[in-house]
């Protein structure tokens, strides 16, 4: 009756498609070119990361470890695409097995600095005034030193024992938590007040079920763009740890320790310094364009 007095028809609105959040997240996404390069190169990079891991059980497999002394510095050719380094170690085989432990790195970083950084921004979000003033304050603090010079200090403290990859791991990943704390905190504070939350509170939810029921699944969508994007800072960083010889040591292969490696024969040997530079850039680009399409992709606002 109401369509009808409307003037609309009933058989287009029974017709006309439910399309579920995702469904239209993804359209709004794959209309985006740099967001679909962006997924490409990340899609890439797994695809190498797959390879050496699953060529690693196989015989015959090669060794990106391996050094062939009667075959070093050779430029790039067929047998060599990228050329091998100053111990006759394949460069574009280690770049290969890099690909595994840059991976690797960057998103178990990013997840520890996720973790940590939304439940830090959630409870001082929440909870404000002197929680709050603390919390957040020490996420200045934080974020006062360069990203690069706070993962040296934090990598430094670290017991000697503890293994190369897990101290460039738990470094990077706390220097991502203020952005993560300083988010997830803004978001909780917009929808603190909300009226759902209000009635989450009056049916004698806890603070615990308040934050994770009603509060979490609101403030995903941010935290999720920037630790699309943190993969990228996250490589950068432990590249730059591994560059000062703080990070993962030779002869694993890791880009990092590749370029800290090939700083001293460069000029007479630049293929060894530019594909794991490249390596590093167009991962750090591919998760950036990966980002600023899935900002595009789940923000209602683009609509």
């Amino acid at each position: 009756m109401a369509q009808a007095i409307l003037g609309v028809d009933e058989a287009l609105i029974e017709d006309a498609p439910h399309i579920s959040v995702v469904t239209d997240a993804w359209r709004r996404f794959r209309k985006s070119p740099s967001a679909i390069i962006g997924l490409t190169v990340i899609s890439a990079l797994v695809g190498c990361a797959l390879f050496a891991v699953i060529s690693s059980f196989m015989p015959g497999h090669p060794d990106p470890v391996a050094q062939n002394l009667s075959a070093t510095t050779l430029p790039p050719s067929w047998h060599h695409p990228a050329g091998t380094d100053k111990l006759g170690r394949d460069i574009f085989v280690r770049l290969l097995y890099g690909a595994t432990l840059s991976l690797f790195i960057g998103l178990v970083s990013v997840a520890i600095g996720l973790f940590t950084g939304t439940l830090i921004g959630m409870l001082a979000g929440y909870w404000g005034r002197g929680l709050d003033s603390a919390l957040m304050g020490a996420m200045d603090v934080m974020l006062a030193f360069p990203s690069i010079l706070l993962a040296i200090a934090i990598s430094a403290i670290l017991d000697q024992r503890v293994s190369d990859v897990v101290k460039i791991v738990v470094a990077v990943g706390i220097v991502g938590i203020p952005v993560y704390a300083r988010i997830a905190r803004a978001a909780v504070l917009s929808i603190k007040e909300m009226e759902y939350v209000e009635a989450g509170r009056a049916i004698g939810n806890s603070t615990a079920q308040l934050l994770g029921r009603y509060v979490l699944p609101n403030i995903i969508v941010p935290l999720v763009v920037q630790a699309t994007l943190g993969v990228g800072t996250a490589e950068l960083d432990a590249a730059g740890l591994s560059y000062l010889g703080l990070g993962v040591q030779p002869p694993t292969a890791e880009w990092g320790s590749m370029l800290n490696d090939a700083r001293d024969y460069w000029l007479n040997s630049p293929w060894a310094l530019l594909f794991p530079g490249l390596a590093i850039s167009i991962t750090v680009l591919g998760f950036n364009l990966l980002g600023d399409g899935l900002r595009d992709a789940l923000d209602p606002k683009s609509k």
